[in-house]
């Protein structure tokens, strides 16, 4: 079975904009409670079966905003564990009960982290030193044990490390041990719950290091925009090591996509909404998104666990039309599923 997520980002309502959130998190305003929930009901709405809660957040100040509290450390980099919240999970444990109660069941519900590589860049840069990195480890770690731990009526099914930088970045100097050796501990507890523990990589250039770390079980793929992303991926590496793969079937790049209707129409497209809505009406159909995972299908078949889109829509111009993508996101793998009869 082929479950369809997203990776978590998603436009800010009309009228609220980026500095405001990092205000109402320090004063944890309930708007800010509020706008996840709105944007968590959407997610649902839209059929995904496994949303992420809704990021708005800076991916990396989340974490490391507590990481670098003195107050909220038991020593350098590695944060208490009550202290390790994910503050979106809380908000929605009121969304998890609605969804219990209507339909007998938890929400089930994935958590993107940002993986220790990528904390470790943004305030290390290219030196390598491993204890560090390890520290970042293990306090990723902690926020997924406690995510797990103090969820009530919802249900964390999959996790996911976010390493946007590995395969692409020049300035990782670590050796694969080091970086295995990190993604191990910061999956470890993620993956001693027996829930399904992936990385979301932008490129999978380094896939093979993440097959040999135990604790991951997922390897996210961004391969809508960037098909010639599957043809590094050895299905037979995915069989030895028992991984499976994240497809991403839905582009995400709405720069690039608004660019090429720039240049079909010679003008700013940003400026007529009805122009921009092309990528949601006739470029990235229901039928286009099925037939992408139709392709992958044929080449990795049950080595598929998920699919959605490639990356987070945070940047797209508002969550009406962050909303009609996932729709036919989810409408054309299900197609798909019911064409392929696997459901």
């Amino acid at each position: 079975m082929i479950l369809f997520d997203d990776i978590g980002s998603y436009p800010l309502p009309e009228g609220v904009l980026k500095p405001w959130i990092a205000e109402a998190v320090k004063r944890n305003d309930p708007k800010f409670h509020s706008i996840i929930r709105d944007s968590m009901r959407q997610k649902i709405k839209a059929g995904v079966d496994v949303p992420t809660y809704p990021q708005f957040q800076d991916m990396n100040q989340q974490f490391l905003n507590v990481i670098n509290d003195e107050k909220c450390s038991e020593e350098p980099l590695l944060v208490r564990k009550d202290k390790a919240r994910i503050i979106e999970l809380e908000a929605l444990e009121e969304v998890g009960a609605e969804h219990e109660k209507m339909a007998g069941i938890k929400l089930n519900v994935r958590v993107c982290v940002t993986g220790p590589m990528e904390l470790y860049l943004k305030e290390f840069g290219g030196t390598a030193y491993s204890d560090v990195l390890n520290a970042f480890a293990s306090s990723i770690d902690r926020f997924i044990g406690n995510s797990i731990e103090n969820a009530k009526h919802i249900r964390i099914a999959t996790v996911s490390i976010d390493e946007p930088s590995i395969g692409i970045n020049p300035l990782i100097m670590f050796k694969d041990s080091d970086l295995m050796e990190a993604l191990e501990k910061a999956a470890k507890t993620a993956s001693s719950h027996k829930i399904d523990t992936e990385i979301h990589l932008h490129s999978p250039l380094h896939y093979k290091v993440v097959c040999n770390v135990p604790s991951i079980n997922v390897i996210g793929v961004e391969s809508a925009a960037n098909a010639s992303y599957l043809d590094l991926i050895d299905k037979k590496d995915l069989e030895d090591n028992d991984k499976f793969l994240r497809i991403g079937v839905a582009r995400t790049d709405i720069f690039n996509m608004a660019a090429a209707l720039n240049e079909k129409y010679g003008m700013n497209v940003w400026k007529e909404p009805s122009k921009l809505e092309e990528i949601t009406r006739q470029m990235e159909t229901p039928d286009t998104i099925k037939k992408r995972l139709e392709k992958a299908y044929g080449i990795f078949g049950d080595r598929i666990r998920y699919a959605g889109p490639d990356c987070g829509l945070g940047s797209w111009p508002s969550q009406e039309m962050a909303f009609e993508h996932l729709l036919n996101t989810g409408i054309g793998i299900k197609e798909f599923i019911k064409i392929a009869k696997l459901g």
